[in-house]
């Protein structure tokens, strides 16, 4: 049927589209024959116009006669206009038989158009269905999302909670006193390793306490007391500790390394009061520092005097020059002398000092030696001495680093304060002290022009050499600490024989007020080197007439009278202290204090008189002045009694 329907509407096609002449001819069956239900239209078929495009009919033509019926159909000869009507009669034929099908089939397409309905009606309500669940999945993925929503927030509500429990816990932990603590502190004595145990607890406490304290937490309040209480009991029973062990050095005999090691398992009692109580803290070691620097000295004076007892009694003398002359008569009761003088400067076993076994080897005991009958030449001496004086030196610095917990310039300082007594004396200046002193006494009686001038180019020496040596120290104050105590000893000497107008003891004492009014300035610097710079200033200003400048100095001004007022005695306090460790000689000690003190009274009446130009007199700070008066009574009580 398909193939005829198609060789039918080409046919159709090849007969519209014939010449004219044809149509001409057969314009009758065309017309009106039977075989055509409807006259062909070409009313709108123009072949004049311009519109018609006869490229695209040719198309037409064409393709149609590459169908392979109509070439059939061409190849036979057949009649395409009654080929066509053929067609089309056998399509009406078709045409009815399948409306008759349809009509037989009526009923079956009735029943499948109803079951079509229903079946639209069960998917629309399936539709429905879906849409409904579609609105629930909807509704429970709002759900779900707010459940995630509200599980996300609860978890990090657990996770703050617990980072809070950690938090609080350690809180908790570090502020609850423990009974263990309590009776550790309270009852057991200092030496027992509980003691030790429970005072590091206490001081890690108390360092919590203090920290949470200063992030204001109100929890510190109910355990500050308890703390308080047990810091207290537990300083007091440490410094009793300590104190005892340094008044342990000052007994006769006594080895005091023992003390000091027994001290250096005990170390953190002084870390604990460094971080509690620094007063405790600092009078133990001013305590120290004090008993060990007059140990050391009176040591060291002692071994010195003890050692040269043990020396050879054969030392050169004036007798044992290379070229002199025996010319000494002999008499009849003349003692021939037993010694001989070619061992005078024999080197003998003295050069073994030097070598490596000899050099490190113990010092000598000098009782133990006197009771053997034993001697030494000088070299040997020399060398105990100071291998003595080093040893000890290193033991100390160590001791000093790990005990006080300092280094660098702290530990320095501390060690001078122990050793700088011992270490300031200085054989080769006592030597020249009284061997000056002698001749300048032999010289007052016997006077003699070439002798003094001998002396005096000695002192010049001798003075080089004492700068030479003070150069050694790093700082400008150990320098004039140790050069005021070299002049304060050879000017001591002299004075035992040389006249007071000597010319050795006016250069000496010359040289020594020199040299304490340098380090009394050097002394003042640090805690009112603002003060004695604004009052060099403003004396100048007022010397120059420009005292109006004044008014652009008021805060400084404020500054400087709240700085003394709140600072002065803690500052002449330490200032005493450091001269009491730094002098041998406590009477040179005491006036250097008495110059100090003198000058800052004076410094003070100066600034008092710079406050009282017009340019300052109305500033407010100036009520907050201390008295004069008042100021020279606490001094008094500050003034110390070697």
């Amino acid at each position: 049927m398909a193939a005829a329907a198609t060789m039918a509407a080409a046919a159709r096609e090849l007969v519209l589209r014939a010449g004219t002449s044809d149509m001409e001819e057969e314009e009758g069956p065309l017309a009106g024959g039977p075989g055509l239900q409807e006259p062909l239209q070409l009313g709108e078929l123009d072949i004049t116009s311009d519109e018609f495009i006869l490229d695209e009919v040719d198309v037409h033509i064409q393709a149609n006669l590459e169908d392979e019926l109509v070439k059939e159909a061409l190849k036979t000869g057949v009649d395409l206009r009654h080929y066509s009507k053929q067609v089309e009669l056998e399509l009406q034929q078709i045409e009815q038989k399948s409306i008759r099908d349809y009509i037989q089939e009526s009923e079956n397409i009735a029943s499948l158009h109803n079951q079509i309905t229903a079946c639209d009606a069960v998917l629309e309500r399936m539709e429905q269905m879906l849409g409904a669940f579609q609105s629930d999945l909807s509704s429970i993925s709002s759900e779900i999302r707010t459940l995630q929503e509200q599980s996300g927030a609860m978890n990090i509500r657990l996770r703050n909670r617990q980072a809070v429990r950690g938090k609080l816990g350690e809180l908790v932990d570090g502020l609850v006193v423990p009974s263990a603590l309590v009776t550790a502190i309270l009852e057991a004595p200092v030496t027992e390793p509980r003691f030790l145990e429970q005072l590091q607890e206490l001081d890690a406490k108390a360092a919590a306490v203090r920290e949470q304290e200063a992030r204001g937490t109100a929890a510190c309040a109910d355990v500050r007391g308890v703390l308080d209480r047990l810091r207290v009991k537990a300083v007091t029973k440490i410094r009793e500790f300590i104190l005892q062990k340094i008044y342990s050095f000052r007994k006769p005999m006594t080895n005091y390394q023992i003390p000091q090691t027994a001290l250096l398992k005990y170390r953190f009692f002084y870390q604990f009061l460094l971080g509690n109580e620094r007063a405790t803290a600092k009078e133990i070691r001013d305590e120290y520092v004090e008993t060990l620097s007059k140990i050391y000295l009176s040591y060291y004076r002692s071994y010195l005097g003890r050692l040269m007892k043990v020396q050879y009694e054969e030392v050169a003398e004036k007798d044992d020059l290379m070229g002199v002359e025996d010319t000494a008569k002999k008499g009849f009761f003349s003692k021939p002398s037993l010694r001989s003088r070619n061992t005078i400067f024999t080197l003998g076993t003295r050069g073994s000092v030097i070598s490596p076994t000899e050099l490190e080897a113990p010092i000598l005991v000098p009782h133990t030696a006197q009771r053997g009958e034993q001697r030494y030449p000088f070299e040997a001496l020399f060398r105990s001495q100071h291998y003595a004086l080093l040893d000890n030196s290193c033991r100390e610095y160590l001791f000093i680093c790990e005990f006080f917990v300092v280094s660098g310039p702290a530990a320095h300082d501390l060690f001078h304060a122990v050793m700088g007594r011992t270490l300031s004396m200085t054989l080769i200046t006592r030597r020249y002290a009284e061997f000056s002193s002698a001749l300048v006494s032999i010289n007052q009686t016997i006077p003699n022009e070439r002798t003094m001038q001998l002396l005096g180019q000695l002192q010049v020496e001798v003075e080089n050499f004492v700068l030479r040596v003070a150069a050694e120290f790093s700082s400008r104050k150990e320098q004039l600490v140790f050069l005021i105590n070299n002049y304060d000893m050879m000017l001591g000497v002299l004075m035992e024989r040389a006249a007071d107008d000597s010319k050795e003891v006016e250069s000496f004492q010359q040289l020594l007020n020199a040299r304490t009014q340098e380090f009394i300035e050097e002394l003042l610097s640090p805690p009112f080197g603002g003060l004695v710079a604004f009052v060099k200033e403003a004396e100048a200003l007022i010397e120059r007439g420009q005292a109006e400048r004044l008014r652009g100095e008021e805060a400084r001004v404020t500054q400087l009278i709240r700085g003394f007022g709140s600072s002065w005695k803690s500052s002449v306090e330490s200032l005493s202290q450091d001269v009491m460790r730094s002098f041998t000689n406590f009477r040179n000690g005491t006036s250097i204090i008495q110059g100090a003190l003198t000058q800052l009274i004076q410094l003070y009446h100066r600034f008092h008189r710079v406050l009282s130009q017009p340019q300052l007199r109305a500033l407010p700070a100036r009520a907050e002045l201390i008295n004069i008066h008042h100021l020279m009574v606490e001094l008094k009580k500050h003034k110390p009694n070697f």
